[in-house]
């Protein structure tokens, strides 16, 4: 109802009438228009910052923030929001370059190939509908061992991550299952177990969420740890998945042989090390788990699940030998 009590007529509002596809092209077209104003005034923000200094204050990074909310722009004012956490200048300066790239992306995107340009709107915020990729996208049939799952409460939503590898493909998934208001994602997969089930793989150039089709058996239980590659073959694969999306915070890989060492001093990290001491992984917001990442050792080589980004290695999982979750 309108304000004088009388309800609109069909003309009087945009779009109606228009076949179900037209609409929804039309609100897509809507929405990019406004992506692609909220991007040209991130990038002109981003050039103040630098000619003022990227650390003049962290207001002008939440009104930011806000800007790409009204552009419909998620993906963008997540980043955004997260450079008023940073004081280091040096990390400032890569996340405004990272944020520049991503703009330029949007910006230029009938130029870049289909993956790539796929992995840009994702970034900014643009997601494939879980049905309509479970309807259209080509599914992955495997027998898909369950290697983790985490929850994260950012006080509104719950986020349920499930980390998946293909026995027959070799090939990582992850699911992502959501909780609002306290309520327990929907989703959830016994870790440590099997199914024989189709994935459908979001578009990108580097494809890694999915979404869970056809379970064509229940779960079974699995014995033994998957295998592994060793510390230098999972640095380049996250190398390689850069490549492919600069956006990119971290990379799902299965090490083995790795040996949890405890930092030398306070200002030293926790680290994953190969048998022979050459190569190491520094561990982020080690806590707890690394303890029990140790115990388990006791200063043998383990497979250990991690998600690996330029930041460090958080572990997951690990196998003595049934799975165990960190």
């Amino acid at each position: 109802m309108n304000p004088q009590g009388e309800r609109q007529s069909a003309e009087a509002v945009p779009g109606a009438g228009a076949r179900p596809g037209e609409a929804t092209r039309r609100r897509g077209e809507r929405r990019a228009a406004r992506i692609t104003a909220g991007v040209t005034e991130l990038e002109q923000r981003l050039m103040d910052a630098l000619r003022t200094g990227l650390a003049a204050g962290h207001d002008q990074w939440e009104e930011t923030t806000a800007r790409m909310v009204d552009a419909q722009a998620p993906g963008l004012a997540s980043r955004v929001r997260e450079l008023s956490s940073l004081n280091d200048p040096g990390q400032l300066l890569e996340e405004c370059a990272l944020l520049h790239a991503l703009n330029q992306g949007w910006l230029n995107l009938e130029k870049l190939p289909d993956p790539l340009a796929a992995t840009v709107r994702s970034r900014v915020g643009i997601t494939t509908d879980t049905a309509t990729l479970l309807a259209s996208g080509p599914p992955v049939r495997d027998h898909w061992q369950i290697l983790a799952q985490r929850d994260s409460d950012d006080g509104r939503l719950i986020t349920r991550r499930i980390w998946l590898r293909g026995r027959g493909t070799g090939r990582m998934a992850l699911l992502l299952s959501y909780g609002a208001a306290g309520r327990e994602p929907e989703l959830s997969l016994p870790v440590g177990t099997s199914m024989d089930a189709d994935l459908v793989y979001y578009p990108g150039a580097r494809p890694l969420r999915a979404a869970l089709g056809t379970c064509h058996a229940p779960p079974t239980d699995i014995s033994g740890p998957p295998p592994g590659v060793s510390i230098g073959t999972a640095l380049s694969a996250y190398g390689e998945a850069l490549s492919g999306d600069p956006w990119l915070e971290a990379w799902p890989v299965i090490v083995e042989g790795a040996i949890p060492v405890p930092p030398l001093s306070e200002t030293d990290d926790w680290q994953l090390t190969d048998t022979e001491g050459k190569s190491a992984l520094p561990v982020i917001g080690a806590s707890r788990g690394m303890w029990q990442l140790t115990s388990i050792s006791g200063g043998r080589p383990l497979t250990v699940f991690i998600e690996y980004g330029h930041r460090g290695a958080v572990p997951l999982a690990t196998w003595a030998p049934e799975p165990v979750a960190l």
